[in-house]
């Protein structure tokens, strides 16, 4: 399913939600982006996602995930969706568990 809201509200309605923090892929981690901590695949959990599709162009996707560590750390990870998705978030996120297979509402 794809959102039709914006990227940009997706991402403030998490944050009203809780999830604050900003997820990057380094190393085989997922880091907060502003260093504070690190997670390996099996610290954290996929809480859902928003996919979304560019207005003027399908092929520009992108997808939010909704992420959570063991120590209840939250934030959000983005990445291109398909074509252009990152090899590096894409094995990092295929050995992390997941709570919720449908997207956040």
């Amino acid at each position: 399913m794809v959102e039709r809201e914006s990227e940009a509200a997706a991402l403030e309605s998490l944050r009203a939600q809780g999830f604050t923090g900003n997820f990057v892929v380094t190393a085989g981690t997922l880091r907060l982006l502003d260093g504070s901590r690190a997670f390996s695949p099996d610290e954290v959990t996929i809480r859902g996602y928003r996919r979304f599709e560019g207005v003027s162009d399908p092929d520009d996707m992108s997808i939010v995930y909704a992420m959570e560590g063991a120590d209840g750390t939250r934030g959000t990870l983005v990445d291109a969706f398909g074509v252009y998705a990152s090899p590096a978030v894409g094995a990092l996120l295929e050995r992390v568990r997941i709570q919720r297979r449908t997207p956040l509402e």
